[in-house]
């Protein structure tokens, strides 16, 4: 194994500054600092994580509380994206990652305890988990500094897909091609679903649509079986949508056969639209209108910001970044007239 003296020999400098240059120290040029970790890379150097842990106080170990979304867990393509992107960032800055829960083995445990006892710098927390849950209570007052993904969690830093342009954009585009009666079926309740519902009804708003309240139902994120019987409801309304915005994707699959049982097909009868931009969901056919939401952004952005305020320490120095998502126009959207 290449040690750190065999690299400062190499670069003919001090063992000191060859130290000093692998962390980056701002008392070593740029130009130094490049030049040592490129000999560092070639030369295949490992630093020894328990001698690094001894000597900065810190593990280089970032814990990871993931709720299961939808009982889908890792499957769950959304998060799973979200999840390998920061694993990749945090392995760029340094750091492993760790999935926290509450037990070890047979014994069951408190969050903030698992995470103290893998020594975990800090925890990022990846949910529809409520930032009001006992659970990130219980971690924020252990002191571990922690970022939220898609949380509006008061008193950390949170990583949120820009969910009002993103439901804005997916409006407009769906009245630009005619309709004005179109109806929402929004997730179960949670920050992320109120976003949407308001900027659903804002961007309908602006363009003088009015939306009745039966045109808004509540369904189930990722449930395919969640929005059957919200589909015919809608159907069988006096004067009923051109087009439903269903909760996400997948979800979307519930309407498709609803339609199907009922004689109907999307876009003839019917447009639709899906949100999350899922690989899957591009794999339909007709191709399915939708918002494709930056995973790999926010989960890269994530690990960034949690090394910030590790590394500044300083748990309460946070930030509320929003991740642009994008606009993916499908063949379930039919231009409409009245």
């Amino acid at each position: 194994m290449v040690t750190l003296k065999q690299i400062a020999e190499h670069c003919g400098v001090s063992l000191s500054t060859a130290s000093k240059a692998l962390r980056g120290a701002p008392d070593i040029s740029e130009k130094k600092i490049r030049e040592i970790r490129e000999a560092a890379e070639a030369l295949g150097y490992m630093p020894n994580a328990a001698a690094r842990a001894l000597k900065t106080h810190r593990s280089y170990v970032f814990g990871i509380l993931f709720a299961a979304a939808a009982e889908q867990g890792l499957t769950h393509e959304f998060f799973s994206r979200i999840l390998n992107s920061f694993k990749n960032q945090a392995g760029e800055l340094g750091y492993d990652i760790f999935f926290i829960g509450d037990h070890i083995g047979q014994r069951q445990i408190g969050f903030a305890e698992h995470a103290r006892y893998r020594s975990c710098d800090g925890v990022l927390v990846v949910v529809g988990a409520q930032c009001d849950e006992e659970i990130v209570h219980e971690l924020a007052e252990s002191g571990i500094p922690l970022v939220c993904i898609d949380s509006n969690c008061e008193g950390f830093s949170c990583v949120l897909s820009d969910n009002e342009q993103g439901m804005e954009a997916l409006t407009d585009y769906v009245i630009s091609q005619g309709h004005r009666r179109i109806a929402l079926i929004h997730g179960e309740d949670s920050y992320v679903t109120r976003q949407r519902i308001d900027s659903f009804r804002n961007a309908c708003a602006s363009k003088g649509i009015s939306v009745p309240p039966e045109y808004i139902i509540e369904g189930l994120y990722h449930q395919p079986d969640a929005v059957r019987e919200p589909t015919r409801r809608l159907l069988g309304l006096p004067e009923p949508p051109s087009c439903i915005l269903y909760p996400d994707d997948i979800s979307y699959l519930g309407g498709v056969y609803e339609l199907e049982q009922m004689g109907l097909s999307i876009p003839k009868d019917l447009s639709a639209a899906g949100y999350d931009g899922t690989v899957v969901g591009q794999a339909f056919h007709p191709r399915l209108t939708t918002v494709r939401q930056d995973a790999e952004g926010m989960g890269a952005c994530a690990a960034r910001e949690l090394a910030r305020i590790v590394e500044a320490g300083n748990p309460e120095d946070i930030r509320r970044i929003l991740i642009p998502s994008t606009l993916v126009p499908g063949e379930t959207v039919r231009p409409f007239k009245e």
